[in-house]
């Protein structure tokens, strides 16, 4: 059982047993029962919400970006450490591709390259695809093309949000 749940079984006002025999029943440490918890200062609350604000108009923003938004915008000063921790309390981070994104999986099938002595002689004879992604304000959109090596022409290309969907 967590600590807050064995917390409020304690029986503070008029226990039949006292406090500390009932810490010790529900195993708890006699020093956690005299904490009492900080109020959130006005300031905290005001840069957390100033934090939020910044975020939902710039998501891709992080930490140093925030930073910077807080001080010269909002007339807040703060420090990156501050703004970090708060992120974390709110469980706020940046958008962002992640790294190592062409790292392939060890257990996929590796397959032979087909096109290693093959040299593109004619359009429509060898095809390429690519997968890029393109930075928005507000977030990523994928592009996904074909393209023939031949002639470079651009046969079908397809521009979404995520690619879950499947493209035509």
């Amino acid at each position: 059982m967590p600590t807050a749940e064995r917390l409020a079984l304690l029986e503070r006002e008029q226990p039949e047993l006292p406090v500390t025999t009932q810490a010790a029943l529900l195993d708890l440490n006699r020093t956690s029962l005299y904490y009492v918890p900080r109020p959130v200062s006005a300031t905290e609350v005001a840069i957390k919400h100033a934090i939020d604000e910044i975020y939902t108009k710039y998501p891709f923003y992080g930490s140093r970006r925030i930073t910077v938004e807080l001080c010269e915008v909002y007339k807040l000063p703060v420090a990156r450490e501050t703004v970090q921790r708060y992120m974390r309390e709110m469980g706020i981070t940046a958008i962002y591709p992640g790294p190592n994104l062409s790292r392939r999986n060890p257990k996929h099938k590796i397959y032979p390259y087909l096109l290693r002595n093959v040299t593109a002689a004619y359009p429509n004879h060898v095809w390429g695809i690519d997968i890029t992604y393109i930075r928005l304000r507000g977030g990523w959109l994928y592009l996904v093309a074909v393209i023939d090596w031949f002639s470079r022409y651009v046969i079908s290309w397809e521009l979404d949000q995520t690619l879950a969907s499947p493209l035509s």
